[in-house]
């Protein structure tokens, strides 16, 4: 009797240790595919997931996922494609805009030195205005299938936000006022130094005092902490929670931004993004705040 209990005890020994071989190898093919999943879907390669357990349950599950990253592989070509065409189309317009816009201005300035009627000059500014409309969309249309670009690239340095942003605030300051908005600013005495491009920095700060002028009720707040977070803050009762969710998509404007070309803050937002920072935008008690951060060095 012992001897037959020994034998099964032996059997389930057996059983135990060939079930957690068999485990155990399921998890390592488990890791297989999920390590070579992620390092596909990184990069942009032919080679699909393979492993090397033969059971037909984790095989199956490879070829599975090898088909899945094959539709993907030709949606991201087909985005690639699609996105590359994009740039070069909207690089293409800004150009071929420049030149009309040009000789339009230059007939307007002429026409503009002869002897009209009161109606005829009121024809003409409406003209201008409309002229000087297509003038910021095409030299934003044009930075922005520059800043796009793979190829366009920031070169970094050193800087002090404080002295950007005091700089930023004194060229704006006379377009603020002719707004009649006078910003409370509130910069912090400590000096915050961050890694970034003294242009782009520029870039972004202009289009955030611009920003206000469009969507504020007559309130401007900028505030630099000694966490070194940049923020931009106004009334702005016009707004919705919806609409402050799209204010970085490209081409989008809200209905009381008529001068706006909907490009401005998605520059932003790349521009942030290329120096390795961060912007975002709060909407709370009817005030929009939009707050920019960049790494410490």
């Amino acid at each position: 009797m012992e001897f037959w209990l020994l034998v099964v005890i032996g059997i389930l020994l057996i059983i135990i240790i060939i079930l957690s071989i068999k485990i155990l190898l399921v998890q390592k093919a488990a890791r297989e595919i999920e390590t070579e999943f992620a390092e596909r879907l990184m990069t942009d390669t032919n080679t699909l997931i393979d492993i090397s357990y033969q059971d037909k349950t984790m095989r199956k599950l490879a070829e599975r996922l090898n088909i899945e990253l094959r539709k993907l592989r030709k949606e991201r070509h087909r985005f690639n494609r699609g996105d590359l065409e994009l740039k070069e189309a909207v690089t293409n317009i800004s150009h071929d805009l420049r030149t009309p816009l040009t000789a339009i201005s230059g007939y307007l300035d002429l026409l503009d030195r002869e002897e009209k009627s009161d109606v005829v000059n009121r024809y003409i500014e409406t003209i201008k205005n409309r002229i000087e409309a297509m003038k910021r969309l095409t030299e934003e249309l044009f930075q922005y299938s520059i800043v796009i670009s793979a190829e366009y690239d920031l070169t970094m340095e050193s800087l002090s936000i404080n002295n950007v942003l005091e700089e930023s605030i004194l060229e704006f300051y006379g377009v603020l006022q002719q707004q009649k908005i006078t910003p409370n600013i509130l910069i912090t005495e400590n000096k915050i130094v961050r890694k970034a491009n003294r242009i782009a920095l520029s870039r972004i700060f202009s289009n955030l005092m611009s920003n206000a002028i469009k969507y504020s009720d007559g309130d401007l707040e900028i505030c630099l902490t000694d966490t070194g977070k940049i923020i931009f803050s106004n009334s702005a009762s016009d707004l919705n929670d919806m609409e402050v969710e799209r204010l970085f998509d490209r081409f989008y404007t809200v209905e009381n931004a008529r001068k706006s070309t909907g490009l401005g803050l998605s520059i932003s937002r790349i521009l942030i993004g290329k120096m390795n920072g961060e912007i975002s935008a709060q909407y709370k008690n009817g005030r929009l705040s939009i707050c920019v951060q960049l790494p410490e060095n």
